[in-house]
């Protein structure tokens, strides 16, 4: 009886000691793959706000200049007048959320026009502004500012500043989505669908 009992507790030590290391892998591996930390709610609007403005941005510096008047049909909008519009639904929303005009002076439904911005170069100009007015306001504001109401440049209603830029980060994804289909009907392929190098 005692020597089962031995064998018995050297039979147990040596499966313990065999398995402490298999547990201690299992116990570590999880940290080893463990996903990064959320980023703030503010640093979050913020990568998603550049990085439509930035694929903008890339689509309007690209685009050759003497098709800048293209559409699709007769009745879309002009690659530029689409910027254009980006540009001006920016400006409506960034100075709504800012409490101040922010930009070039716009109203609502009246886009900024060719005539005023007759260029590639005064195109990209006003859009990469744009941009960065979002990204300083964003910024300026931090979370905090997620949860404050903005009087709507569309409607009388008041908006949370956060829906306001998760419409307006939207809005600007469909424009982009439209000018892709402008790239690929003009038989280029858009920056965004390139090869990186």
């Amino acid at each position: 009886m005692r020597r089962s009992l031995i064998r018995l507790v050297v039979l147990s030590l040596a499966v313990a000691i065999v398995a402490l290391p298999i547990s201690a892998k299992s116990q570590t591996a999880p940290a080893k793959d463990a996903p990064q930390p959320a980023k703030s709610p503010s640093a979050e609007v913020l990568a998603a706000w550049n990085d439509i403005g930035r694929r903008l941005v890339d689509m309007a510096e690209d685009f050759p200049e003497d098709k800048y008047d293209f559409k699709t049909t007769p009745a879309q909008r002009t690659f530029a007048e689409n910027l254009l519009h980006v540009a001006s639904d920016y400006c409506l929303e960034i100075s709504a959320i800012k409490g101040s005009r922010v930009g070039p002076a716009v109203e609502p439904e009246k886009d900024l026009t060719r005539k005023d911005y007759p260029t590639k170069t005064s195109v990209v100009k006003l859009l990469k502004q744009a941009v960065a007015d979002g990204a300083a306001v964003i910024q300026e504001q931090g979370d905090a500012g997620l949860t404050k109401e903005s009087k709507s440049p569309y409607e009388n209603a008041l908006q949370h500043v956060g829906a306001a830029w998760a419409g307006t980060i939207e809005h600007a994804g469909e424009h982009y989505g439209q000018l892709v289909v402008y790239y690929r009907v003009s038989g280029m392929v858009p920056p965004e669908s390139r090869p990186k190098k």
